[in-house]
């Protein structure tokens, strides 16, 4: 195993998922946080060699101004997270994290989030793409010089952007570069300029949202260019995983699924972003083409998202399933999810830090297909099916296992 630094810099840095991120990993670097949740931690990863918790260091980028302690005590007195003794434990290491975050980018992230934004986020407001490239590479730049870090692995945690006003499927990477060089007002959002400045730099991308990130042919041909990992999009961690559990079941019982209708509350600062119907509707779509995918045909369906500002950081969904049975006999299953969204996405997110910081470590580049079990909208080739996804993830562990 490498006993190089590695630089985990977060995109979003003080939002509830990156701030549990952060609260976890100094809690497992000082030895009071257990391993449950985190696949890395079960005994088929054990052969890896992958790197220790110990090893690494947190930056990021964040457009509003608060701190690591903060945020934590808003989720502790408002969604009944975090152990006092682990917050103490935590506390100094959290504190020097903060040094770390710098003003984030709001070129096309819609006027939703950039309510948030604190005065050295707006005090970027007006510069070109490109002039936001260039400092979001020298961010992550001095952060990687100043720790003394072998790689850095970008982590895209920042609330869902709108949809892109134009479709960029087909754009080379000569017009997105034309397109960071004319003016702000390109189309190029946010969370793609972070994947741009993250490749410039060398660094990993990975991207947890429904955000565009590096969901782009040209992205992916500049991230080959430069010899890059990344992969994406919007990290699988409740109802949308039970879907991918339970329709492959449907489909091979023959059982012909009708109509499947999921209904989603919770109260956070994502909630709020989502409460807007513009950011909503990428998340909709990240959530709904699932089961056409599986079933191999589609039924009626309906995904509702809303903000229930009571309910915190934890999320209920309610799914009613109906399917038709042998002889025409309707039936119906139903179920219901309840977690805490930022717990049940942190330690996935470490999962993907650690699994691509392995990666990098063979000298591999391009989007990672063996994580798609981690992801609603999994980018480049992959099956639907959870455990189709997961059998992917174990043939890689023997593959890399192999070759040490």
């Amino acid at each position: 195993m490498s006993q190089e630094r590695i630089g985990l810099w977060l995109i979003g840095a003080w939002g509830g998922v990156s701030t549990t991120v952060a609260v976890g990993l100094a809690g497992l670097q000082a030895g009071v946080a257990p391993e449950t949740a985190l696949v890395t931690s079960l005994p088929r990863f054990t052969r890896l060699n992958l790197a220790d918790w110990s090893q690494f260091v947190i930056g990021g980028h964040e457009i509003r101004e608060t701190n690591y302690a903060a945020e934590a005590e808003v989720l502790r007195d408002k969604s009944r997270v975090f152990d006092r003794d682990l917050l103490n434990a935590t506390a100094s290491r959290l504190a020097e994290w903060d040094k770390n975050i710098r003003p984030g980018c709001l070129i096309n992230v819609g006027p939703t989030i950039e309510k948030f934004a604190g005065p050295k986020a707006l005090a970027t407001k007006g510069e070109t793409p490109l002039a936001a490239v260039k400092r979001l590479r020298a961010d992550i730049d001095a952060f990687k010089k100043a720790n003394n870090l072998g790689h850095v692995v970008v982590l895209y945690l920042s609330s869902t952007e709108p949809p892109l006003a134009t479709d960029a499927s087909s754009w080379s990477w000569a017009q997105i570069s034309a397109a960071l060089a004319s003016n702000a007002a390109s189309p190029v959002p946010a969370s793609t300029l972070y994947a741009i400045a993250a490749f410039e730099t060398g660094c990993s991308f990975v991207n947890f949202t429904p955000s565009v990130g590096s969901n782009l042919p040209a992205l992916e041909e500049f991230a080959i260019k430069q010899k890059c990992l990344h992969v994406g999009r919007d990290g699988k961690t409740g109802e949308t995983l039970m879907k991918a559990v339970l329709a492959p079941m449907f489909a091979a019982r023959n059982l012909k699924v009708m109509s499947w209708v999921g209904h989603n509350i919770f109260g956070n600062m994502d909630g709020k972003v989502l409460d807007d119907p513009i950011n909503k509707a990428n998340k909709v779509r990240s959530k709904d083409h699932l089961l056409t995918e599986i079933l191999g045909y589609k039924p009626q369906t309906l995904v509702s998202i809303e903000y229930i500002e009571s309910m915190g950081d934890w999320k209920t969904a309610w799914d009613h399933i109906h399917f038709e049975g042998f002889l025409g006999t309707k039936m119906t299953l139903q179920f219901t999810w309840q977690g805490c969204d930022s717990l049940l996405a942190a330690p996935l997110a470490l999962d993907l830090v650690r699994l691509t910081e392995r990666e990098q470590r063979r000298g591999k580049s391009g989007v990672m297909n063996h994580l798609a079990a981690f992801f609603k909208s999994p980018m480049g080739p992959h099956e639907p099916e959870f455990a189709k996804q997961f059998i992917a993830l174990e043939k890689w562990t023997d593959a890399v296992a192999a070759q040490q």
